[in-house]
């Protein structure tokens, strides 16, 4: 790993090109041969694949085929949910963020203290400032999207107000996983917290399971969650680790059969093998005053399904 990283040239694992649309899209390569791709449209990540070539991430096969400047958020990946998520205000489906074009950040300021923040890491910093129509308007947006020498995939956001007068907003990472059969896979790390069940107009519940498993559609915001939630495949024997900051909430969704039908960019039996997990702050808007800046951070691992999810430590220092 030592060896690895001295001769790693941080500059050769960034490469900039284009999508099939004629969108630019960054590509970032760690030296064990695991990538992620990030489009600028929506700062939306597109693909992340282990050093096995392996796509961890979710996209339809039927997603919209978009066209600049009117594009949309193409349905998979992560998306960036900003200044708000699903439909409960005036703006778009998730708000505005995933359907901008961003420009990548050349003079980002320092995500953190470390005096090596991008130590032994493959990354692309990106910027959005609103349009003259944007509500709120007086705010920049930055994300540092970053790969990791052992493969984990690291999103960081910074929302600050430029403006002299508060916002409010709600955020989300809108993260597709891939799955090999929604039947047989389970989520820990949730158990014994409420959640606003969106199929039942946001009533409060409160979750009975050891583990949250899927027979049917879910649609829920847990509440107040832990740091750290396990997505665990058993087919693929594998376990997705979500680390997050900032992000107290947990979206879970998955449309089962009868909302797959429904929906003209995802195919009809395409929820078996997909399931959104999402660091979240839903429940509580964040209101920032004039010069203040919030941070939320999520990271995702991928690891053997050997890993013992007992292990799930809330206070673990991952950034």
């Amino acid at each position: 790993m030592g060896h690895c990283a001295a001769i790693w040239d941080q500059r050769a694992s960034v490469e900039l090109t284009k999508d099939w649309n004629g969108i630019d899209q960054v590509v970032l390569r760690n030296p064990k041969g695991a990538s992620v791709r990030v489009s600028l449209h929506g700062g939306q990540v597109m693909s992340w694949r282990n050093d096995r070539g392996e796509e961890l991430l979710f996209t339809s096969s039927k997603a919209i085929i978009f066209k600049s400047p009117k594009a949309k958020a193409i349905r998979g990946g992560i998306s960036v949910c900003f200044p708000e998520f699903g439909k409960c205000g005036s703006l778009e489906q998730h708000g505005f963020a995933r359907n901008r074009v961003w420009a990548i950040d050349h003079n980002p300021p320092p995500p953190n203290p470390n005096p090596n923040p991008t130590l032994g890491k493959s990354f692309i910093d990106l910027i959005l400032k609103p349009a003259q129509e944007d509500r709120p308007h007086g705010f920049e947006l930055r994300l540092r999207v970053s790969l990791a020498l052992d493969g984990n995939l690291t999103l960081i956001s910074r929302i600050r107000n430029i403006n002299g007068k508060p916002f409010s907003f709600s955020f989300a990472y809108h993260t597709h996983l891939s799955v090999s059969d929604i039947s047989e896979v389970r989520i820990e790390g949730l158990e014994t917290l409420d959640y606003l069940d969106n199929l039942c107009q946001r009533e409060r519940f409160t979750e009975q399971g050891d583990a949250i498993t899927f027979e049917s559609e879910v649609d829920r915001v847990y509440l107040s969650s832990s740091q750290c939630v396990a997505v665990l495949d058993h087919e693929k024997k594998r376990t997705y680790v979500m680390r997050k900051q900032g992000l107290p909430d947990v979206v879970v969704w998955n449309p089962w059969e009868k909302k797959s039908r429904l929906m003209t960019d995802f195919g009809d039996e395409e929820y078996k093998q997909m399931l959104c997990v999402d660091g979240a702050a839903i429940e509580k808007s964040i209101t920032l005053k004039p010069g203040e800046e919030w941070t939320g951070r999520m990271e995702l691992a991928a690891v053997p399904s050997s890993f013992c999810c007992d292990n799930l430590d809330p206070h673990l220092k991952f950034f």
